[in-house]
């Protein structure tokens, strides 16, 4: 079990830097041609990048 807990925390904070590099890699006309996201979708993705941040920072500062 804590193998799992670990696992999962280690998950989460890891995952923020990588969905900035996706979300950088999806907006850019160079990289995707044609299928570049559209302004919401990546407003939707740094949404969902900050509140995983935040919830990262605090899960260590609130421990």
């Amino acid at each position: 079990m804590k193998a799992l807990f670990w696992s999962a925390v280690i998950n989460g904070v890891v995952a923020v830097p990588l969905m900035v590099v996706i979300i950088l890699l999806a907006s850019r006309r160079s990289v995707m041609g044609p299928h570049v996201s559209s302004r919401s979708t990546v407003l939707l993705g740094w949404i969902a990048t900050a509140v995983m941040g935040l919830a990262a920072i605090l899960m260590f500062v609130l421990r």
